[in-house]
């Protein structure tokens, strides 16, 4: 089974940014956490800052792996563009927050990503990367 993580803007600064919301572990870490608990499945990862970048991407892996794990950080409250190229893959996608954007600015509350995903997971720290990839395993 292949499974793309798919990261967007500023989540490069893992462990470093904002720790009181995201935590200090950099992302890297939790990606060789995941690879070695999971040693059956393929983890591939892409990071960008860059609206464009992650949609090609998507566009590049969407129609062959078989499934995506997708945090676009603030792009999920902006992006239509990446949510027509959610609905445009055949691999389903999951949404992932590390932090609880319901209990955050109101902005955060909205989601142009949730209507054309498999699901969602949030608010539990980096390990919501870790359960949406069983939610990807159990489908």
């Amino acid at each position: 089974m292949e499974i793309w993580i798919i990261n967007g803007p500023n989540l490069n600064l893992l462990g470093v940014r904002e720790k009181e919301i995201y935590g200090e572990e950099p992302f890297e870490s939790c990606l060789e956490r995941l690879k070695r608990k999971y040693p059956d499945v393929t983890l591939n990862y892409y990071q960008s800052n860059v609206e464009g970048e992650l949609i090609n991407r998507l566009h590049e892996v969407g129609f062959r792996c078989d499934g995506v794990i997708l945090n676009a950080g603030a792009y999920t409250h902006t992006s239509i563009a990446i949510a027509d190229a959610v609905a445009a893959v055949a691999a389903p996608v999951v949404e992932v927050h590390i932090s609880n954007t319901a209990r955050r600015e109101a902005f955060r509350r909205v989601s142009y990503l949730t209507p054309v995903c498999a699901g969602v997971i949030a608010g539990f720290g980096l390990a919501s990367y870790e359960l949406a990839l069983l939610a990807l395993l159990n489908r």
